[in-house]
């Protein structure tokens, strides 16, 4: 017999995903990831709201959707109603992990709060993400990562020194605190080898959103200072920022004194480096402007080609300012598998990004297609809960499905 494939480090691991848009979705597809069972549950009609949010779209799909919702079973229920709330109960019973991102007390106005947990399903592992969490004068509030990305500061540290406030390119506060959800509940699952139990964790957009802050609010902690903008700079580090070249701008991160100059004397300038101006980090830090300028009117020299060469050659951290379609496309990228295709029931093959984490005996890997809203309704209802066709038929008739 051929050896069986490896399981991985989720396998035999029950999630049950009540969670719709980024960060929930995010988490849940991680878990997934690592091979746990994740049946994710939609409202009847519409579904995930990220459905719909295009173009672009694959055959109606949208691209969205799409990126955070693989190694998924969905099914649709309405669970505001008593017999979605029914078919609830039993899913959750079965479950290891239930993952929801409602408004706060939503459950709990189901009927599923943590006491009911406690009694019917004491195992399960309740993650809730919100926006402000459950205590606090904005406790309840919906959440939204460009809001929060605006309340939490980090829109007040990016952005040139002179310039408007800028949000980060991609939903970061979503995908971060999708990120730390999935951290969090993995833990609160060993927490269970000891404990025998499961419990209920939290995480919301606000408090990951000040936690991203990490190093520039432990600057302000310390100092009382306010922080501010740098552009593409950095505000304990100088060079550390993007530079022209002849033909293009790369990225120059010198870290320590030693880099800098190793980067001098590939500049032509290794004088630089005895300059009481530039010789410590911190006298670059307050020679920043005037260090710049030197630096601009050397790279501008060569093209960027030519200068990361030389650089990489001497240990010095640099990089193209690639577009996302550079990145996607670099070799480097298609070597560590971080582009990959699946195959799709109305779609066909589509790419997608790869899994960023890897393990050495319990391989994480794609097994499922994002789903069909729906696709699994029946499936699950039988399979899980061992529902007849007749019940089925009158939760469709009843529209509960």
């Amino acid at each position: 017999m051929p050896p069986a494939e490896p399981q991985g480090a989720l396998t035999g691991l029950r999630v049950l995903d009540l969670t719709r848009i980024l960060a929930g979705p995010l988490c849940t597809m991680m878990l997934g990831d690592m091979g746990a069972d994740v049946i994710k549950v939609e409202p009847p009609g519409g579904g995930d709201d990220t459905r719909s949010w295009g173009p672009p779209f694959a055959e109606g799909e949208s691209a969205y959707y799409l990126g955070v919702n693989r190694n998924k079973r969905s099914m649709t229920l309405n669970m505001a109603v008593k017999s979605g709330q029914e078919v609830l109960a039993g899913l959750i019973r079965k479950a290891d992990v239930l993952v929801e991102n409602f408004k706060v007390g939503t459950l709990e106005k189901w009927g599923f709060g943590n006491d009911w947990l406690k009694a019917n399903a004491p195992r399960v592992v309740r993650c809730s993400i919100t926006g402000y969490g459950a205590v606090g004068p904005k406790a309840g509030l919906p959440g939204y990562d460009f809001i929060l990305q605006a309340e939490s500061g980090l829109m007040g540290i990016t952005g040139e020194r002179d310039g408007e406030p800028m949000k980060y390119g991609v939903a970061i506060v979503d995908v971060c605190t999708g990120m730390l959800a999935c951290n969090t509940i993995l833990a609160a699952l060993n927490a269970r080898h000891t404990t025998g139990r499961g419990q209920h964790v939290e995480v919301s957009l606000f408090d990951s959103g000040l936690a991203m802050l990490a190093n520039v609010a432990a600057n302000h902690l310390i100092s009382g200072k306010d922080a501010g903008r740098f552009g593409n700079g950095h505000p304990n580090i100088v060079p550390y920022t993007a530079y022209p070249t002849r033909d293009d701008r790369i990225a120059v991160a010198v870290g320590n004194d030693g880099q800098f100059a190793k980067f001098a004397a590939v500049l032509g300038h290794a004088e630089w480096a005895a300059d009481p101006g530039f010789t410590k980090n911190p006298d670059r830090v307050g020679n920043r402007d005037s260090l710049d300028e030197l630096i601009k009117a050397e790279l501008k020299r060569e093209g960027a080609e030519t200068w990361i060469e030389k650089l990489t050659a001497a240990g010095i951290p640099c990089g193209r300012i690639n577009s996302v379609a550079q990145a996607l496309a670099a070799p480097h990228a298609i070597a560590r598998d971080m582009v990959t295709s699946v195959e799709h029931p109305t779609v066909g093959s589509i790419k997608m990004l790869g899994i960023p984490f890897r393990f050495s005996d319990t391989p994480a890997s794609i097994r499922r297609a994002p789903p069909l809203l729906g696709q699994h309704t029946e499936a699950v209802l039988r399979e899980e809960l061992g529902f007849s066709d007749t019940r089925i038929n009158e939760l469709r008739a009843e529209k509960v499905i």
